[in-house]
């Protein structure tokens, strides 16, 4: 904790968050743009309108973690859950194709990158306070 009574964010948890958020905003602008460091997207609106909100979700996640919260913490896991099924659902309808081996890397490594931040929140969950009702707060102090 530091002096104003607030916890204080480990290193490892803003270093997560931000990977988070970086790589759900370049999810995003590779959906509108379809093209990102050779990987491509199908150059639909069905594309965009199916992998702008996975990156979407990234970014939430990664902004989520930041608050130590009980409820951020599952949020942030639903969120990542979704994120990666989403990854499957684009490859198995065809929306993200595995026709380069940029695209075949890009899936595997975004998606085993996304389990792995998964899994070390996971790990680092005692960190995530439950969130103290008023009630409970003025119990406390009495």
């Amino acid at each position: 904790m530091n002096s104003s009574g607030r916890k204080r964010i480990p290193v490892g948890i803003i270093v997560v968050s931000v990977i988070m958020i970086l790589f759900g905003l370049l999810e995003i602008v590779t959906a509108f743009s379809h093209s990102f460091f050779g990987i491509t997207t199908l150059g639909t609106s069905i594309a965009t309108l199916s992998s702008a909100p996975i990156g979407a979700l990234y970014v939430l996640a990664g902004l989520l973690i930041l608050t130590l919260k009980k409820w951020g913490f599952v949020l942030a896991i639903i969120f990542l859950v979704l994120d990666i099924l989403g990854r499957l659902s684009l490859v198995a309808t065809g929306l993200y194709p595995l026709n380069t081996a940029e695209n075949i890397y890009g899936i595997i490594s975004g998606t085993g990158i996304a389990l792995i931040i998964a899994v070390y929140i996971y790990s680092r969950r005692s960190l995530f306070a439950e969130t103290k009702s008023k009630h409970q707060s003025s119990m406390q102090s009495a």
